[in-house]
């Protein structure tokens, strides 16, 4: 991006030196927290309903201090900046201009995700990133190269993986207690047609420039900054197919590898809105397969089932399900576990800082569920059974298909 040019960096690296940070000495957290010192320090980018939940629950890690917050929200960044006793920012660049914040925490609309986490680890931070990843395939492949060659800690805001029954279930399949895998059937909530089009005044403590940013510039209508619009408008995401379905799509993950031993098929049908404001992709109807083991997708409520040769094992955030049900008593063999174990996604995220090991969702399981969701929005939008080639990272036999796999155009000034 723009931003990441050494001129501004040290513009922003100036400024930052000159202001007057204040990190207090007591722990926001229990009394046990280390001092300031020990700790790592966190800044939070997009501070909205999402965004202030996750800040509440790392203000209660160990180890670590939020210190600044930034949104294009005036009312919400100083809400989170006082939540943590630390700086507020209207622009996100001088908090990544901080050589003080070890990692940042990042709660934006879809569109900005990818780019503020290349932007993050270009500047030397590790990145906790909501889901879902990209808005397009070459930007998830782009995030994970540059962690990799950057050496920075990723974690995916996809909780459940760190939630026992979760973990559970999908080690149960791992070891094979269902027998051969066969089949996957995926459920996440559905989208719908509307938004309101009619042109209406800038909130006051907007900046509807900042928030917008690379995605093209529209008209302010009461339901294109706020949810559901935000996931439902095809500038700044592919609607619930990722924002929802990055939950089951990646205990499917979680739960097999099915999509890494041969080429992913997607096809299916769904409908895109031709009125409102919101155009992405509702009442979708996939199928497909990951290398030999079938998969569908359907909206519903939310569930990851895994069909074997010898039962089925249901994991949703709810609860878990199995036939026969005797596989719910199975003893774990907890010295070889096939899956890594969290009992917080936040605290994970903050011991593998410190660790310099990966994190329970780590980039590549991200853009592996989030391929998958692209995918299944360039299906439907061409209406042709797709195959991605995971060696190649392409699409095959189908040049315009692969065009919609590519880079969105990004508005000026901003690129990567």
């Amino acid at each position: 991006m723009t931003s990441v040019s050494r001129r501004s960096f040290l513009k922003y690296a100036s400024a930052a030196a000159a202001a007057p940070y204040v990190i207090t000495s007591t722990a926001l957290g229990n009394a046990d927290t280390p001092p300031a010192s020990d700790r790592i320090t966190l800044g939070h980018i997009g501070v909205g309903g999402r965004g202030t939940d996750l800040l509440r629950g790392f203000l209660q890690c160990k180890d670590c201090q939020s210190v600044a917050a930034a949104d294009a929200y005036a009312s919400r960044r100083n809400n989170a900046a006082a939540m943590m006793k630390g700086k507020a920012y209207a622009d996100f660049r001088e908090l990544l201009a901080r050589d003080d914040i070890d990692a940042v925490v990042i709660a934006t609309p879809d569109h900005w995700h990818v780019k503020l986490a290349i932007l993050a680890a270009r500047a030397g931070k590790d990145a906790y990133v909501e889901k879902p990843l990209g808005v397009s395939i070459e930007e998830d492949l782009l995030c994970q190269q540059t962690f990799t060659e950057k050496k920075r800690i990723f974690q995916y805001g996809t909780q459940q993986r760190s939630m026992s029954h979760c973990h559970f279930g999908c080690e149960l399949v791992r070891s094979g207690k269902i027998g051969k895998l066969k089949r996957i059937e995926v459920i996440a909530p559905n989208g719908e047609p509307g938004g309101s089009t009619t042109e209406a005044p800038v909130p006051p403590d907007l900046d509807l420039n900042m928030w917008i940013g690379p995605a093209p510039m529209k008209p302010y209508t009461p339901d294109r900054c706020k949810a559901p619009g935000t996931y439902f408008i095809y500038d700044y995401s592919i609607g619930y197919l990722g924002g929802w379905g990055a939950h089951p799509l990646d205990i499917m993950v979680f739960g097999c590898d099915a999509d890494l031993s041969g080429n992913i098929e997607v096809q299916g049908t769904g409908v895109i809105p031709k009125e409102g404001l919101y155009d992405t992709v509702y009442n979708w109807d996939i199928k497909g397969k990951l290398g030999d083991v079938e998969f569908s997708f359907l909206p519903g409520s939310d569930s990851t089932r895994f069909i074997g040769t010898e039962g089925w094992i249901q994991v949703r955030r709810g609860g878990i399900e199995a036939e026969p049900a005797s596989l719910l008593q199975t003893k774990l063999d907890t010295q070889n576990l096939h899956l890594l174990q969290s009992a917080r996604q936040d605290q994970n995220f903050i011991d593998s800082i410190k660790s310099r090991k990966p994190a329970i969702s780590p980039v590549e399981h991200a853009v592996r569920s989030d391929v998958i969701s692209l995918l299944c929005d360039i299906a439907v939008r061409t209406g042709r059974k797709i195959t991605w080639d995971w060696k190649k990272a392409e699409i095959v036999g189908d040049p315009e298909a692969a065009k919609l796999a590519k880079m969105r155009p990004m508005r000026e000034p901003w690129k990567i």
